[in-house]
């Protein structure tokens, strides 16, 4: 089994491609060995020392590394564990997360339909490409509000995407947004 390896524009995280369906369709993001508990794949990963946070993506897995440690001694136990996991055939998620609830006015349902649209046809490429995803959390009067995870959450240029490309870009094509939002959990 080759794993490809390509940075992100976040350096404290590596993007990890096992060259095959990790999660197929959604995202799993754990920000910590407490919140793996439904995925043995992020268990094994949060096990190496300096193992900060795990992003599952459809075909990919970002793994974000504490500061006090170096990606020359973190890189290849990580490679032995995505490897190790996936050669033993191991489900990769136990079950489905439950969803985050959206905050939503019923009467806001063809506004919210144009960003969603927008943001699964040009921005989620776009972010799982370096690593991440992005997820709709909610719309009201104008506000925008999203939670950017995996490589983006808590890269240094996430706010400059989520407020110069993604609003901006949002602004233009849907004149009901006035401003987007981060959400952190």
């Amino acid at each position: 089994m080759f794993i490809e390896t390509e940075g992100t524009p976040n350096p404290a995280t590596l993007k990890f491609l096992p060259g095959r369906d990790v999660m197929g369709q959604g995202t799993a993001d754990f920000a910590s060995a407490e919140a793996a508990g439904r995925s043995v794949l992020a268990q094994a990963l949060f096990a190496l020392p300096g193992v900060a946070r795990v992003f599952l993506g459809g075909d990919f897995i970002t793994v974000t590394k504490a500061d006090d440690v170096e990606w020359s001694s973190l890189r290849p136990q990580v490679l032995g564990a995505i490897m190790e996991h996936f050669v033993a055939g191991r489900p990769v998620v136990d079950s489905d997360g439950e969803d985050a609830l959206e905050d939503v006015s019923p009467e806001d349902a063809e506004v919210v339909a144009q960003i969603k649209e927008l943001l699964d046809t040009r921005v989620r490429p776009a972010v799982a490409s370096d690593g991440g995803d992005i997820v709709f959390r909610g719309y009201r009067e104008g506000v925008v509000r999203l939670h950017m995870q995996g490589a983006c959450s808590g890269c240094p240029s996430s706010s400059a995407t989520l407020k110069h490309g993604i609003e901006n870009m949002l602004r233009h094509y849907v004149p009901e947004v006035t401003r987007v939002e981060q959400v952190l959990a």
